[in-house]
């Protein structure tokens, strides 16, 4: 197929769309490259997907409507939308970017797909959406009208959004709630690559309410691979529109991805503990028995695996960046 992916410069994106080139799909791979986090992280991401001849990338913010409006009429089969303003404390501060880049965004995502008569369209939610329920494991059809902070409720919103278009036009629509993912080239705002980050620096890691907070760790290589299923299998119906947990199943304590990065790391570390703030969760947890049932298929790398593997990733890829100095 010839798919156009968001957000390709992005942690998920690079791992999807690596994942399509080697089955033989071109790849239109779209990112505004913001300074949420270091751009050089994002250029090296997409230099590794531009090793394929598949492959091509605009700069691009799907929040330009003109500009979006353009890029759809190259023409494509299917979309993986996965741009967007990520991060949940970051709300708090600059809530605006969750709203062009999420809301907006996704607005001019959608009528892209309407207009372009894309065929199947698969985008990223979150766990976040499920809020503070203290229902374990969550479950599709929980109630997620209580998010805690404005990036869930900009994810819930995609959902419904979606919901509209696949209802109104007929557009074949699956959302992915992604479970705490994390793996190599990963995000440096999430907890395991700066966990990994202090340790290695010998400075001290915040955890909150004492490390117990519990958490559905999973790994990148099975959510692409996740994602990559769900796109093959376009849902029908009068309302061609579906929605998917997508996590290991395991939620752990922060405590056992210390120390899983400990191990990995061979060193041990400074812990330093503080309340909560009101945007986190107390658990997540994840039934994908729907995705499974749907694509046959459910994420399974273990948390010390997968860790071992970032590790060995961050090791590499600092030393590299160190000796470019």
């Amino acid at each position: 197929m010839k798919v156009l992916l968001t957000g390709a410069a992005g942690f998920i994106g690079m791992h999807v769309g690596a994942r399509l080139l080697r089955r033989g799909d071109t790849v239109v791979g779209v990112d505004n490259l913001n300074a949420y986090y270091d751009p050089q992280l994002k250029r090296d991401r997409l230099a590794q997907l531009a090793q394929h001849p598949n492959f091509h990338f605009r700069k691009l913010d799907v929040a330009d409507r003109a500009a979006t409006e353009k890029l759809f009429s190259e023409g494509f089969e299917a979309l993986v939308h996965l741009a967007a303003q990520p991060g949940v404390r970051y709300s708090l501060h600059n809530p605006h970017a969750y709203i062009e880049a999420n809301v907006a965004g996704f607005m001019n995502v959608l009528e892209g797909c309407r207009h372009a008569k894309v065929g199947r369209l698969v985008y990223a939610s979150s766990s976040s959406v499920y809020g503070g329920s203290r229902k374990l494991p969550f479950a599709e059809h929980d109630n997620v009208d209580h998010p805690v902070s404005l990036y869930a409720a900009t994810k819930k919103a995609n959902e419904l959004m979606a919901h509209t278009y696949s209802h109104l036009f007929g557009l074949p629509s699956t959302g992915l709630r992604f479970f705490t993912v994390y793996g190599p080239w990963g995000r440096p705002d999430m907890a395991l690559f700066s966990f990994t980050k202090a340790i290695a620096e010998g400075r001290p890691i915040e955890l909150y309410d004492g490390g117990d907070m519990m958490r559905d760790f999973t790994y990148v290589d099975d959510i692409a691979e996740g994602v990559v299923r769900v796109l093959d299998r376009v849902p029908h119906g009068e309302v061609p529109y579906r929605v998917f947990n997508i996590g290991n199943s395991e939620p752990v304590p922060l405590m056992r991805c210390v120390e899983a990065i400990e191990a990995a790391l061979g060193r041990r570390a400074r812990k330093k503990f503080l309340p909560a703030p009101k945007t986190e969760v107390r658990a997540t947890f994840a039934d994908v028995s729907e995705l499974a049932a749907w694509t046959g298929f459910r994420p399974r790398t273990s948390l010390e695996e997968g860790v071992r593997r970032f590790v060995a990733w961050y090791r590499e890829y600092y030393q590299e960046c160190e000796a470019l100095k």
